[in-house]
């Protein structure tokens, strides 16, 4: 059976449930502290901190994983991203005390300290920037970090920078954007049933953008429907029994643009407008 390592809390696995249980993928565990669970019959999951999911791919405990790419990246191990998986989204910034009057980070003078999680990436993004700086290696809470006086900076993750401001640190650079990532070692990446997963999780993701509309169209007011629903291939077109000047319309629309294309399809005499969700899209 295929292993596929998860995160074992929090919103990213909270997310990472649904996305599997909308693909048809419920985890299936004896209880919500178990270390593995079954995923639909077909694969098992496997539970361990987000951080740790990329060693376990890379190093053959699991066949896939998913986590941030964040975590990847510090990681350092070579692994292939099949699936961005759009969820997870946060950025790696680089953080100053407000009242330090740096704006950027080649404003900084001498050698600065600098407090983080990820170590790694640090000392990779301030060689690019040919600045010296010494790392300080912390385990969380980096925020703390320039007001007792063990750093000067810090690189943290942000989603919204809310965090950063009641600390009083102010963003003075981006490291990398974030996002979980399916992602496993590359002679698995290539294998079909890898490939079969990330094309199930793929079309959840789709369809979670698009709602599926119906609607009676006048015949004489087919043109002006087409300009507003192209759809994936234009819109579908069929005969209403009995519907006398009517035809009958089926598209798929972006769920961000389906307030305006419904009162656009009622101003042109539309009739019977039906907007679903879509559980699964292949393109």
């Amino acid at each position: 059976m295929n292993r596929i390592a998860l995160p074992n809390k929090g919103r990213l696995q909270d997310e990472v449930k649904a996305l599997l249980d909308d693909a048809g993928l419920p985890i299936r565990g004896k209880s919500e502290r178990s270390l593995t669970a079954s995923l639909g019959g077909e694969f098992e999951a496997i539970f361990v901190r987000a951080q740790d999911i990329p060693e376990f791919v890379a190093d053959g405990a699991a066949d896939l994983g998913i986590t941030g790419a964040d975590l990847v990246a510090e990681s350092g191990r070579l692994l292939t991203e099949l699936l961005d998986l759009e969820f997870g989204r946060c950025r790696l910034v680089v953080a100053a005390r407000d009242d330090s009057g740096v704006s950027s980070v080649e404003e900084f003078k001498g050698r600065p300290r600098v407090a983080s999680v990820f170590p790694r990436l640090t000392r990779a993004f301030f060689e690019s920037k040919g600045i010296a700086i010494d790392v300080v290696p912390v385990s969380g809470a980096a925020e703390i970090a320039p007001h007792l006086g063990i750093a000067d900076v810090v690189v943290d993750l942000t989603s919204t920078g809310s965090t950063l401001k009641v600390n009083g640190l102010r963003e003075v650079a981006t490291v990398m954007d974030s996002t979980a990532r399916l992602v496993g070692r590359d002679e698995v990446a290539s294998q079909p049933w890898a490939q079969e997963l990330t094309m199930a999780l793929s079309s959840v993701l789709r369809a979670r953008t698009q709602r599926y509309l119906m609607a009676n169209v006048p015949k004489d007011r087919l043109d002006d429907v087409r300009k507003r629903l192209p759809g994936l291939n234009g819109p579908t077109l069929s005969e209403v029994l009995g519907g006398g000047r009517f035809v009958a319309m089926h598209a798929v629309v972006q769920a961000s643009a389906v307030y305006k294309t419904v009162a656009a399809l009622k101003s042109l005499g539309c009739e019977g407008i039906l907007v679903t969700r879509i559980e699964r899209l292949m393109p």
